[in-house]
Order: structure tokens, then sequence, then C-alpha cells
């Protein structure tokens, strides 16, 4: 019996498992090996050790992409997570319609990125579009968003909090698991909505919130791509030119894919380095089952 139940188990892990080798695992192997080499996609790899990674140190482009993906980072993740917990808050309150407002605000993370990156082209543009008019209706400044090296971080950093639908979904699931007695309890001994966020709720809920930032920071090294490629092209003069955006160039503009490949390692170490300082920084916040 059990030998058929672990057989029916790696039957249905079977498919995923063969996924993950072929789309994950094998391409960051090739990746590893490619960013050791001098390839063109062309001629044969040649071994060229740890070259394509001292060549980066003294690249100029390569400092300042990853310096505005750290940037954007610092800005987009907290921000995101903020508004993520403000709508969750909000939306778990019983109200009528409750489920369409979810909805709306779950709709622009299933837009394709392109479509997306389009639509606030639009809304972005510092003479006709929406944003800056509604600004200069309420005598407000209207920046140049995306021709304004001030402002164009800041831009890409506007329209990805629109697009926070999934966190929205992970921090309701988390509202839902906080005992409502300990709530009721608290109002009971004179907790005002202050008191009872900061002392009861917060700390439930910080599991959660590490999951959602710790995926935020996976992702946002990966999510400029499709804006800085469609809508600024890394401009205005390098101000969102970030690491994927880099890593395109380099590969496939310029044919070389192993400093391309030797970026993406960077990038990933990068990553790894900001996940467990993050888990240091969150270890000991939140509560104790004991």
């Amino acid at each position: 019996m059990i030998s058929a139940r672990r057989a029916q188990i790696f039957a249905l892990l079977a498919p995923y498992l063969m996924g993950a080798f072929l789309l994950v695992a094998l391409p960051a192997g090739i990746s590893l090996y490619v960013s050791f080499t001098r390839y063109d996609g062309v001629s044969t790899p040649v071994w060229v050790g740890l070259q394509n990674f001292q060549l980066l140190r003294i690249e100029p482009l390569f400092w300042v992409a990853l310096i505005n993906s750290l940037i954007y980072i610092s800005q987009a993740v907290l921000l995101r997570t903020l508004a993520a917990l403000g709508l969750a808050l909000l939306y778990n309150q019983p109200r009528r319609a409750t489920g369409l407002y979810r909805a709306i605000a779950y709709l622009p993370t299933v837009i394709p990125d392109t479509a997306y990156a389009l639509v606030w082209l639009w809304i972005l543009n510092p003479l006709y579009g929406p944003l800056n008019l509604a600004l200069r209706a309420f005598n407000l400044p209207a920046p140049a968003w995306l021709t304004d090296t001030r402002w164009a971080i800041p831009a890409i950093v506007l329209m990805s909090l629109f697009q926070v639908g999934e966190g929205l979904v992970i921090l309701l699931a988390g509202l839902r698991h906080i005992p409502r007695d300990l709530k009721d309890s608290a109002r009971v001994d004179g907790a005002n909505a202050l008191q009872t966020f900061s002392a009861i709720t917060l700390p439930l809920l910080s599991p959660w919130l590490i999951l959602l930032t710790v995926r935020d920071v996976v992702l946002s090294f990966q999510n400029t791509f499709t804006p800085a490629y469609i809508m600024t092209r890394g401009g205005p003069y390098y101000a969102t030119y970030f690491a994927p955006l880099l890593i395109y160039e380099t590969a496939f503009d310029r044919l070389r894919f192993g400093q391309g490949a030797a970026i993406m390692l960077i990038v990933f170490a990068v990553t790894i380095f900001l996940v467990l300082a993050l888990y240091f920084f969150f270890e000991s916040w939140g509560f104790d089952d004991d």
C-alpha cells in the first residue's frame, strides 16, 4: 500500500519535476557554464574563467544598472507591501460588493506586462497624459515623469503599485487565519483599533508580510525589464537602466552571452544576499508559538 501510494505521488509530481528540470534547472546549469566562457551564440564557447566577471568590475553600465535596480527595489518593495496591506485591511471587512472591489484591485495584476506598460506610457505622458492633467487641475506640480531623471524611477515604482493583487490575496488569507477571539478580547479590555492592529493583527500577520516581502524582492529584479524596454529604453540618461535590460542588451544585442550570463549570476547572488539579509532582519519579528 505504501509503495503504491508513493508511486501515485511520484506520478503526480513527475510532470512538474520534468518541467522544473527542463525549464529551470537545465537552463540555470547551462547559464552557469556559459558565464565562464566567451560565447557569441555561433562559434564554440571558449573557456575564459573569471574574465567576464573581471570585465564587469570595470564596466560602468553594470554598476549603473545594479544601483538603479537596488534603488527601485528599496522603493517598490516597501510601497507595494504597504499598499497590499492597506487593501487587505480595507477589503477584509464585510461590506456590500466587497467581492467586486477585490476583483477590481486584482485586475491590473492579470494584464499582460506589455499592454500594461503601454497604458502607463500614455498615463505618464507629460503633455496630454491623464495623470498630469489631473495634477494641473488641482494646481499641483506636473513632473515630466519618464523624461526627467529625478522622476523616472518613481514613475516605474508608481505603475508597480497597481499590480499588488497577488499580495492582496496572500494577506487576505493571512487575516483569515487570525483568531477572532483575540480581537474580541482586546476590545473588551478597552483596546482601540490602532492598539488592536499593532498588538495583535500585525504580529500575527508578520509571517505573511515576510513572505510577501521576500517574494517582491525576488520579482522586483525581474519585473523592471518590460517597462524599461518599452517605455524608456533605459533613459533618460540611463536613469531607468536596470539589470535585466543590461543582460538583454549584452547577450542579444552585443552577442556577448558569456558576459550576459555572468551579470545574471551576479544578480542572482545579490538576490540571495538580500533574501538572507531580510531573513536575519525579520528573524526576531512577529510572535512565538511558545
